[in-house]
């Protein structure tokens, strides 16, 4: 059945829908939370919560990427942040914080962005999650990949993750500058490897064809984002994870048996929002503004992208995430409201046990309703 709609007599346009128009249904059965199971794996890695801390220096620093790991999670650093600019940002992120004014936040991170990476300081970084004995995962932007991936993959990574707005299998560059093969880059790695953002059904099979482990699915959705003002493209996210979770399931028919991870990166700010994602097919979800708001976040309240301090043209905002609760209380709770923003962890069990479903692989099959708004 046909979902387009005329939008003129010369155009047609696809009817999608975001978190806030769908909802999950309760079946016949429920059972107790204590017989649902949050696990999650990738490649040879198991994790108790399918929670990866996206690379964005308002909520990742070495510390809080251990914190995640112990928690069950998975932290992702961002390699071309703070971290590996500077030997000590504390001083450089506590400055950050005090600027209330938008032009001049803007003009101080294009000032302390502007600092060159440094190959030991990623060494150091990704050496000081690896010894707190959870897995280490590091992030790149597209751009970055090829300068960077041989100090990333020599400092012992265990997950390599290339995030940008979006990914694509095949990027047109200019002739002076060597475009990223993804298929060719990744045959190459001893590591699995995370790629995204997708938005479409035939950009992440052309992504899984690459043979990345893992699909990130977002383009712009995240609570700091400014992409569909700026540039008026827009992805919502229900429909986005659907696609790509159509995808998955051609791409493992296709490769006789090849699963690649769907990961929801962006407009996940609250447990109804992780949850509904997991409902339309995503196996993982990537947290940003939600651990943003974390009390002990590098952010100190606030939270940013690297889109946020372009030279040319910022597609993000600085945006005031608050301080809701301690990292570890909005993973596992006790929430101390009932807006979804604490307690993450325990009404995705909730949530799961309420419709009677015992493990994620069986949560993507519940029924979703689309609720008129």
């Amino acid at each position: 059945m046909s979902t387009e709609i005329e939008i003129g007599r010369g155009k047609r346009a696809r009817r999608v829908y975001t978190f806030d128009e769908i909802g999950i249904v309760p079946t016949r059965r429920t059972r107790d939370t204590e017989l649902v199971s949050t696990s999650w794996s990738i490649d040879a890695f198991q994790f108790d919560i399918p929670v990866l801390g996206a690379p964005m220096d308002s909520v990742m620093s070495p510390a809080t990427a251990i914190q995640l790991g112990k928690l069950g999670g998975l932290g992702v650093l961002n390699l071309e942040g703070l971290w590996t600019r500077y030997e000590n940002p504390e001083p450089v992120l506590e400055e950050l914080a005090q600027i209330t004014d938008p032009t001049e936040a803007l003009r101080k991170m294009r000032e302390v962005y502007a600092q060159p990476i440094r190959g030991e300081l990623i060494q150091e970084r990704l050496a000081e999650i690896r010894e707190a004995g959870v897995v280490v995962a590091g992030a790149l932007s597209p751009h970055r990949t090829q300068e960077h991936y041989e100090t990333v993959v020599k400092a012992g990574v265990d997950l390599f993750v290339i995030r940008g707005n979006t990914v694509s299998a095949e990027h047109v560059s200019h002739e002076d500058r060597e475009p990223l093969n993804l298929k060719e880059f990744i045959y190459e790695l001893d590591v699995p490897v995370i790629v995204g953002g997708a938005a479409t059904y035939k950009t992440a099979l052309h992504l899984m064809r690459t043979g990345a482990a893992g699909v990130l699915v977002g383009f712009g959705g995240g609570a700091s984002s400014t992409t569909r003002a700026t540039l008026g493209i827009r992805a919502p996210m229900a429909s986005a994870i659907a696609d790509v979770a159509g995808a998955r399931a051609d791409y493992l028919d296709e490769s006789g048996g090849r699963y690649v991870h769907v990961i929801a990166d962006g407009g996940l700010g609250t447990s109804g929002d992780l949850i509904k994602a997991m409902a339309c097919g995503a196996d993982a979800v990537m947290l940003g503004a939600a651990l943003a708001r974390a009390s002990d976040a590098p952010g100190r309240g606030w939270h940013w992208g690297q889109e946020a301090y372009h030279d040319e043209l910022p597609r993000g905002a600085r945006m005031n995430a608050g301080a809701v609760a301690p990292f570890e209380q909005i993973i596992n709770g006790p929430a101390d409201s009932a807006d979804g923003t604490s307690n993450l962890i325990g009404a995705l069990r909730r949530a799961m046990a309420t419709t009677g479903y015992s493990d994620l692989k069986e949560f993507q099959r519940v029924d979703i309703v689309h609720v008129e708004r």
